[in-house]
């Protein structure tokens, strides 16, 4: 069976890509998954999407504000997947939560689970959700999924617990439609302490093999000779507040001081969280090079291959790395969503949040701890 899939906030396609590896061999069907149409409101992202995706089908992405999308006259589907946008759920920032204006676009994604009511869905957020709005937004939104139809199954992964060559936390709702009967299971970490085989590092991730030096997307960052003095100070896996950094090189910063400025990846570990935006000594940087990363190297911690190109800006190519979800990390949900489908087994863990405790007896205390 190859499911039709819709996706709304589609960004440069790495649930998409995901989905596309993603292959299920029952006793007597396969399972898959293909794409029929997304939209986003970003053209670069768009285009990275319809080069990559649907070469074949450039039409079938629809560049608009979601609001102005006219859900109804889109083809049929039978999955959907929605990473509705983080920007006012996210731990950094100000979160927002629903009274932003990002926080309400969830909303679309449950009007297209109303109006096609497609067998299964995903949906992608930063694991800030489950705090904003002390809670609420994060009850509000699974009671509309359960109100809609749907069996969900909500749980915080760690994306380096599954292969990625990165510690990123997001939260994931899969949800099967009720009259399926289909109950959800977590799938087992495989990478990690609770799996079987060990983290993949930073060094991994970008030395094996070693990115070609005219792959696409690999334009290196001009530092003044200031910053790269300042780098060579900073060991791996520390930031700029280290100790040992000259006194006439520090950075002469008052109150919260951010992990992440001019911190360098360590070469033995998962990077840090690969972000889409901030200002400088936000780029992630070379363990042993006294440099940013290329955006090339970015996607690599992302789990893009090198054959993957991103269109636009050097920023807006950042942005949409940033702002992706892994591939790797991607295709393992989407396949355990076609084995629970299927009635495959498959090693488990249990999910983080019981969500009849949360939707049903709105037990808001769970939500926030």
């Amino acid at each position: 069976m190859i499911f039709r899939k819709g996706e709304l906030f589609n960004g440069p396609g790495g649930f998409a890509l995901g989905s596309s590896w993603a292959l299920v061999k029952g006793k007597n069907e396969t399972f898959s998954v293909t794409h029929e149409w997304s939209n986003d409101i970003c053209e670069d992202a768009c285009e990275t999407y319809k080069k990559n995706i649907c070469p074949d089908r450039p039409e079938t992405v629809f560049t608009k504000d979601v609001r102005l999308l006219d859900i109804e006259k889109l083809p049929e589907i039978d999955a959907f997947i929605f990473g509705f946008p983080c920007n006012d759920f996210s731990i950094v920032g100000e979160k927002k939560g629903f009274n932003g204006d990002y926080g309400p676009l969830y909303s679309y994604g449950i009007k297209v689970l109303k109006h096609f009511k497609p067998k299964w869905f995903i949906a992608e957020n930063v694991g800030g959700l489950q705090s904003a709005n002390d809670g609420l937004a994060f009850t509000t939104i699974l009671k509309e999924m359960v109100e809609a139809g749907y069996k969900i199954t909500p749980h915080l992964y760690n994306f380096a617990d599954y292969g990625v060559p990165q510690t990123r936390q997001r939260i994931i709702i899969v949800g099967f439609r009720n009259d399926l009967n289909i109950d959800f299971k977590v799938p087992k970490p495989t990478h990690g302490p609770n799996g079987n085989q060990p983290y993949r590092t930073a060094y991994d991730a970008l030395m094996n093999p070693p990115i070609q030096k005219d792959a696409p997307n690999h334009e290196f960052t001009k530092h003044t000779n200031k910053v790269i003095q300042f780098l060579k100070h900073i060991p791996p896996g520390e930031n700029a507040w280290y100790e040992g950094i000259p006194e006439h090189l520090r950075l002469n910063v008052k109150g919260a001081r951010m992990s992440q400025i001019y911190r360098r990846l360590h070469p033995d570990q998962p990077a840090y969280t690969v972000t889409g935006s901030g200002g400088g000594g936000t780029h992630m940087y070379h363990w042993e090079e006294p440099r940013a990363l290329t955006n090339r190297e970015r996607a690599r911690l992302q789990t893009f291959p090198d054959s993957f190109v991103f269109y636009g800006g050097k920023e807006k190519v950042r942005q949409q790395i940033g702002m992706a979800v892994p591939p790797e990390g991607a295709k393992i949900i989407v396949e355990a969503v076609l084995k629970a489908y299927a009635g495959i087994w498959y090693p488990s863990v249990e999910a983080k949040w019981d969500i009849d405790e949360i939707v049903y007896q709105d037990k808001l205390n769970l939500v926030t701890t």
